[in-house]
């Protein structure tokens, strides 16, 4: 088992916007097949500010590969992410080996 986080620094005030997005994605992908939902937090240290977390659990990393795939090419998620870059500022992705359940 997997775990990837997508983590982004988002524009002073834009997080709310951010977490709307991503709360919309989440039955999308439930239809296309996704079993585990993804978890979506916010920073609350602050260190740095404005941060949000997309989080999820996959069993292995073709898994993962082929649900990048299917994401970025179903429409109704590009329209729910369509413009997001107005929004953050940097982010990178971390994938953790889970090694206890």
């Amino acid at each position: 088992m997997f775990v990837v986080r997508e983590l982004m620094h988002c524009k002073p005030g834009k997080v709310g916007e951010m977490v709307k997005r991503f709360k919309q994605m989440a039955p999308v992908m439930k239809e296309l097949g996704f079993a585990t939902p993804p978890r979506v937090m916010t920073d609350v240290t602050g260190e740095p500010f404005w941060t949000i977390v997309w989080e999820q659990d996959v069993p292995n990393l073709e898994q993962y590969m082929e649900m990048s795939r299917q994401t970025m090419a179903d429409a109704r998620l590009q329209k729910i992410m369509e413009g997001y870059h107005d929004f953050v500022v940097s982010g990178k992705r971390e994938i953790y080996k889970l090694e206890t359940v």
